[in-house]
């Protein structure tokens, strides 16, 4: 799958930002990896979180520090949270899991940006593999990601005392 940040840079290339994707010698497939190849604190690293709706891939781009919560995602929805299997979100997204990101995905795929991400200048969302990011503003987000627009559907949680 390391050609999804191949479409990841073609798709930044339209807007001559390229150059803006960071990749590391490390790992950042997950909150706490990214954050620290980034050296930013986990709440600003926005990950992409799949499910699945009506048999259609939906993508919901939250804060680090967010969870969904499930009253909120029904509302929203009208069904319960269902996450994509990793082979569904390659196979429905066209990334794999640890570097899900709102860009350059499958026709069909909807993109949503959750509010946790509203109180950042900045954040920094995966591009296509688990060993990149890149910085955008919020106003950036809503253009290259946001395609349905912001939804609330999750919460902020204390990750002192998260459970992994």
């Amino acid at each position: 799958m390391d050609m999804a940040i191949d479409k990841v840079k073609e798709y930044f290339r339209q807007y001559g930002m390229e150059e803006r994707i960071r990749e590391f010698p490390v790992s950042s497939a997950t909150v706490a990896l990214a954050a620290q190849a980034l050296g930013c604190e986990p709440s600003r690293i926005a990950k992409t979180l799949s499910f699945l709706v009506e048999g259609q891939a939906v993508l919901i781009v939250a804060a680090g520090d967010a969870k969904v919560d499930n009253p909120k995602y029904k509302k929203q929805f009208g069904t319960k949270a269902k996450m994509l299997s990793s082979d569904q979100v390659t196979e429905l997204v066209g990334h794999a899991v640890g570097g899900v990101c709102p860009f350059a995905v499958k026709e069909g795929v909807k993109v949503y940006l959750d509010e946790s991400l509203k109180r950042f200048e900045t954040v920094f969302p995966a591009c296509g593999s688990s060993n990149s990011a890149i910085e955008l503003t919020i106003p950036e987000m809503e253009r290259y990601a946001g395609e349905e627009g912001w939804i609330d559907v999750c919460r902020l949680v204390e990750t002192e005392n998260e459970n992994h």
